[in-house]
């Protein structure tokens, strides 16, 4: 069953009437559109101006006023229409003109004051002038062009007139979008236009493309972008026919014409040719049609084409003609053999991963065989939970130290290799292990943490690395805990069920620096106090600083303060949704018996 809901009703309604209400908005805009220009082609006639010019103007009135620009656009009346004077048409313009046969008009310059040409006159057309917006050829003649044609201003039709005037090179658009104007109005139409000058005006033609022109220059732009080519080879004649993506396609230039059906082989990469030669056979023996694909050499490489061709029987079933239709999918193959390229890469590097996840896992379960649970110490009982991260990424190098050395004291430590996965397990070995050896020299707790920072900074030379710790010993002949922070997380005492981080002196992280000092702090307890040792995995969350988990941390200590030390420690968890860290937790709940 899909998980997708079934289309309804109100749905389709609605998307329908989302869509009505963005027509009526682009409606509206593109009416909009039509009282600026044709307001700006209003005053061009009026002011004896370019189109440019006018159209300052009409923003400086805007401007002026205060008011909207298509408000202002509505107070340019139309200039009353002038006598039209007796035209002098010569013959040779009449004549010329019927000889055209499309929309035709014969121009002549209209200037301002400074000799620049600004618009045009319609001296004549001929009987088959019609615009776009469906003036003819009587209500053209003696009208400037602007107030006959509105639209020549924005589609550029009228500044590309002027430099035909100007320069004396004849122009041909094909396929262009026209836009006219009239009675705010749009009338878009696709024309070839044509004009050049002839004596002292120009001559212009143009012609609306009907819809089969419309359809036949949208399949040729559909090919361009697609990259089809279409082609035909006529077995009797031996004439061909191609399209010009066929030359494109196959690397011949267009003066050699198109390729022979013979000849096709020599440009086949030779790994395909029996792709080739059975196409082809199943098109000349079998009559049947074929869909392929194969390698041809191109003048600029290799290139992957995609053939459907079909035989033309003759009503004897001999095929006459062969037609094709070709796509280069050279595009589509690169793609292709990247995307595998990178699969593969990906399934390889996820293959690595498992297996750095799986050492991993197992080291740290060789380095810290005890992941939960009581530990019971002289004066002390030990709750732990360490909660590994389920991820390569996540997993990180948190550890933890708690035991009796010779001297009776109880050495109480944690910490947290930065980084993750293999690297931070190796890290999270050295620091471990280090302390343990070190732990027995009955050193203070601040001379084993510059004694660690040493034996990390010189077993690492060359890379830096880092790691954070509080290192402890508790005596339990003055139940006292004397302690050291190399830049980790203060630890949290609660005593008669209230929580509170000790204050003591944060030093440098391990293995910052080559030379680091340490300080002692000394923490005098009682029976029924529980120390609070934990990494960041259980305080810090995506989007949130660290004083505000350890805030968290406290209240919820407050909730979930204990005798048993697991309870605990299983509480704190439930309520700062531990299992779902981020990183991983480690977690030690000393009770002072």
């Amino acid at each position: 069953m899909s998980r997708f809901p079934p289309f309804s009703r109100y749905e389709s309604g609605a998307v329908s009437a989302r869509l009505r209400d963005l027509l009526v908005r682009l409606r509206l805009h593109m009416r909009d559109e039509a009282i600026l220009d044709e307001a700006v082609a209003r005053l061009a006639t009026e002011l004896n101006v370019r189109p440019g010019e006018a159209a300052e103007r009409l923003s400086r009135m805007a401007r002026h006023s205060g008011l909207d620009l298509v408000e202002v656009a509505k107070g340019i009346e139309r200039p009353p229409d002038e006598p039209r004077q007796p035209l002098h048409v010569p013959g040779w313009v009449t004549g010329m003109l019927e000889a055209v046969h499309a929309s035709a008009l014969y121009l002549t310059p209209i200037k301002d004051a400074t000799g620049r040409v600004v618009d045009f006159l319609i001296l004549a057309a001929n009987r088959h002038a019609r615009t776009v917006a469906g003036r003819t050829a009587s209500e053209l003649a003696g009208h400037r062009l602007l107030a006959a044609s509105p639209g020549m201003a924005g589609s550029g039709l009228l500044d590309d007139y002027i430099g035909v005037f100007e320069s004396g090179e004849p122009i041909h658009r094909e396929g262009l979008e026209f836009v006219e104007v009239l009675d705010y109005l749009l009338w878009p139409a696709t024309l070839n236009v044509r004009a050049a000058r002839v004596d002292d005006g120009l001559l212009v033609s143009w012609r609306a493309m009907d819809d089969e022109e419309l359809l036949v220059s949208g399949w040729q732009r559909a090919q361009r972008l697609a990259q089809l080519g279409w082609g035909e080879w006529n077995l009797a004649t031996q004439r061909a026919l191609w399209t010009p993506e066929m030359y494109e396609m196959f690397g011949r230039e267009r003066d050699a014409g198109p390729m022979p059906l013979e000849e096709l082989p020599a440009v086949v990469v030779p790994d395909d040719l029996p792709i080739v030669e059975d196409q082809i056979r199943s098109l000349l023996e079998h009559r049947e049609a074929v869909e392929t694909e194969f390698r041809i050499q191109h003048r600029y490489g290799v290139r992957h084409l995609c053939v459907f061709g079909e035989p033309i029987l003759d009503a004897d079933g001999v095929p006459v003609k062969v037609r094709c239709l070709a796509q280069d999918v050279t595009k589509n193959r690169r793609r292709e053999r990247a995307l595998a390229v990178a699969h593969e890469q990906a399934s390889r590097q996820r293959e690595r991963a498992e297996e750095e996840h799986r050492v991993t896992v197992q080291l740290q379960n060789t380095i810290l065989p005890i992941r939960r649970g009581l530990i019971h110490l002289p004066g002390l009982t030990v709750g732990v939970r360490y909660l590994p991260g389920e991820e390569l990424i996540r997993l990180g190098g948190d550890w933890f130290k708690a035991r009796l050395i010779p001297d009776g004291r109880v050495l109480i430590a944690i910490g947290d290799a930065m980084g993750h996965g293999l690297t931070a397990t190796g890290i999270m070995l050295q620091m471990r292990s280090g302390l343990a050896g070190l732990a027995y020299t009955q050193a203070s707790a601040d001379r084993l943490a510059t004694w660690l920072n040493d034996l990390i900074v010189h077993s690492n030379e060359g890379i830096t690395v880092t790691g954070t710790a509080v290192i402890g010993h508790f005596d339990p002949q003055d139940c006292t805990f004397r302690w050291t922070n190399a830049g980790h997380p203060a630890p949290l005492l609660i005593r008669d069920g209230r929580a509170e981080q000790i204050d003591g002196a944060q030093g440098m992280m391990l293995g910052a620096f080559d030379v680091t000092e340490y300080q002692l702090t000394t923490t005098r307890l009682r029976s029924g106090d529980v120390l609070l040792l934990y990494t960041d995995g259980i305080v810090e969350r995506r989007g949130q600083d660290l004083e505000a988990g350890v805030e968290a941390l406290v209240q919820a200590t407050d909730f979930c303060a204990d005798d048993d030390p697991e309870q605990m420690i299983n509480c704190l968890l439930t309520r700062l949704g531990g299992d779902a860290a981020e990183d991983d937790v480690c977690v030690l709940a000393v009770r002072v018996l």
